[in-house]
């Protein structure tokens, strides 16, 4: 839709039309976006949890007295479950599923059994890690997790789980380059804190003009103008 919350036609840009404002590879994040997006918001479609498949399957509605229906994709040939995207149990409910899953399915991986492939502990598809750092991110449902313990790392910004506990000091990184990091976002949020506490004077001055201005406002509104003869 348009950025101006005040356009009187709401009017919304086509795709052709954001092709000739921004870069191509702002265009192709955008699609991107989109696309998933759609499918998100599309109960009929899911993506194929398959490890690098990324196609979109077709969602139909479950059969009676069933939480989920089966689906089938058509270039990796796996079928899942259309609720929890793990391989289709037909006789299990979601929650029994996952009680009862065993980690044989994921030993038949190649490279398991040198730790190289675990599962995203939220939506359990595997992810190989050959090297490099263990702050990882789930290219599907983009969650953010230690690799080693599977920890969330949503809101660790400063990535102090790699302080202590028992993945201290395995991050992949040296202690230089996560000095450097944690004062990039500490200095992030001052800058914004330092500007916050520059603008609040000139808000607070400006606060009875804005209030002024919409008092005389309400008050045109409510009185009417005096009848003329």
């Amino acid at each position: 839709p348009c950025p101006d919350d005040k356009c009187p036609s709401g009017g919304i840009f086509e795709s052709s039309e954001i092709e000739k404002l921004v870069e191509r590879d702002v265009l192709e994040l955008y699609l991107r976006c989109k696309l998933n997006r759609d499918v998100e918001m599309d109960p009929n479609q899911t993506w194929c949890p398959g490890p690098g498949c990324e196609s979109i399957c077709r969602v139909f509605p479950p059969l009676r007295d069933c939480e989920a229906s089966p689906v089938h994709c058509s270039k990796c040939k796996l079928t899942f479950c259309s609720s929890c995207k793990e391989r289709w149990h037909a006789y299990q409910s979601c929650d029994e599923f996952r009680r009862h899953f065993s980690e044989d399915e994921l030993a038949n991986l190649p490279g398991e059994e040198c730790g190289l492939i675990k599962r995203c502990p939220r939506c359990h598809i595997p992810i190989e890690r050959d090297e490099g750092c263990a702050q990882m991110m789930c290219k599907r449902c983009r969650h953010v997790f230690c690799w080693y313990c599977l920890a969330s790392l949503d809101d660790d910004f400063l990535l102090r789980h790699y302080d202590k506990g028992p993945c201290k000091n395995k991050l992949g990184h040296s202690r230089a380059s996560v000095v450097w990091h944690r004062t990039q976002v500490v200095g992030i949020f001052a800058g914004f804190g330092f500007l916050l506490l520059l603008a609040s004077p000139l808000l607070l001055l400006a606060a009875p003009c804005l209030l002024c201005c919409r008092c005389s406002s309400c008050h045109r509104c409510l009185d009417p103008e005096p009848a003329t003869l």
